[in-house]
């Protein structure tokens, strides 16, 4: 017979003591016909731009026990990722998450270890010949799985969800990566989610430069400047690298005005934090940027979704654009 349910505050020590800022746990199941409706109609709008990953496996993305049979219980992390070091104003920037090492490749090795401290085996790899009769089962998600991740991280109770669409956790802001065990062990005690806490404030909608958050909770990935300079393959509209200001690659402008973001403390993950070379990167270094320079620098880091050719390209279109002005 496999353990008994596992003590919930046992696992958010673990949790604090990996890393992690905040570790809650929710109930395995669908998420609702609401939350599955508005994603339906978010991606029906075309919000989605050219991700068309977004479009497949709704069934499993509405519900985890799609994603591992026998699931109750989806653990929910977070790791802070603000800088104790920003980049100099007066040189090209790049939104806070890309300072350091990738997240994936972090966060990934530390919920391996937290998942271990549960008697939980990742799915991905057991042998047929392994013994895993007192083992859990689980499945590790680090934005490599269909999941609503900040719906989780919310049922969770580790925050709400704000006009933004960030995830922002009440006292701490919303610099943080959020990652998921889904598993069938279950828990001592489930959280329960938190009330939305942004009132009447809509600062985040009016910094948007591209009017991508043309309404509250709602994201419009074709004029969002992260989806635009990371994400997307082709040229940047003109109309939104005019808009780009020195940022040259992601944007953290709805987060940077954000009231809750002024309880932002500095990462203690020393991954998370920019080298010395980053930082000390002119808008000249960055225009004379070679291959080999971007494939050193950027070593482990995830501005390399982006690719080489990418990435000269948001230099182009956002410090040429200065240069004119």
């Amino acid at each position: 017979m496999k353990n008994p349910s596992y003590d919930t505050a046992v696992l958010k020590s673990e949790a604090a003591r990996l890393g992690f800022s905040a570790c809650g746990v929710a109930v395995a199941d669908h998420v609702g016909e609401k939350v599955s409706a508005a994603f339906n109609n978010w991606l029906a709008c075309g919000f989605n731009a050219d991700m068309r990953y977004m479009e497949g496996n709704q069934e499993k993305r509405m519900d985890p026990r799609l994603l591992l049979p026998g699931a109750k219980s989806v653990v929910v992390v977070a790791m802070n990722y603000y800088p104790s070091k920003l980049i100099e104003k007066g040189h090209p920037q790049f939104a806070y998450y890309a300072y350091g090492k990738d997240y994936h490749d972090v966060m990934k090795s530390r919920l391996e270890n937290l998942a271990s401290s549960l008697g939980v085996v990742d799915v991905r790899y057991v042998k047929e010949e392994d013994d895993i009769s007192q083992k859990h089962l689980g499945l590790i998600c680090c934005d490599t799985v269909p999941m609503l991740d900040r719906y989780w991280a919310w049922r969770a109770g580790l925050g709400f969800i704000g006009k933004n669409t960030s995830l922002i956790i009440p006292g701490k802001g919303s610099y943080f990566f959020l990652g998921e065990i889904i598993t069938d062990r279950s828990f001592t005690s489930y959280d329960q989610p938190l009330e939305f806490h942004c009132g009447r404030c809509e600062q985040c909608l009016h910094a948007c430069p591209t009017g991508a958050l043309g309404e509250p909770y709602r994201v419009d990935a074709s004029k969002c400047l992260s989806y635009l300079t990371i994400e997307n393959r082709g040229a940047i509209p003109d109309e939104y690298a005019g808009k780009m200001g020195d940022c040259i690659y992601g944007c953290d402008r709805c987060q940077q005005t954000c009231p809750h973001n002024r309880f932002a403390a500095p990462t203690s993950i020393e991954e998370f934090e920019p080298s010395e070379e980053l930082l000390s990167m002119t808008a000249d270094d960055w225009k004379q940027l070679t291959k080999e320079e971007y494939l050193r620098l950027f070593r482990g880091s995830a501005v390399k979704r982006a690719k080489y050719d990418g990435f000269k390209r948001n230099i182009d279109a956002a410090l040429n654009g200065i240069d004119e002005a």
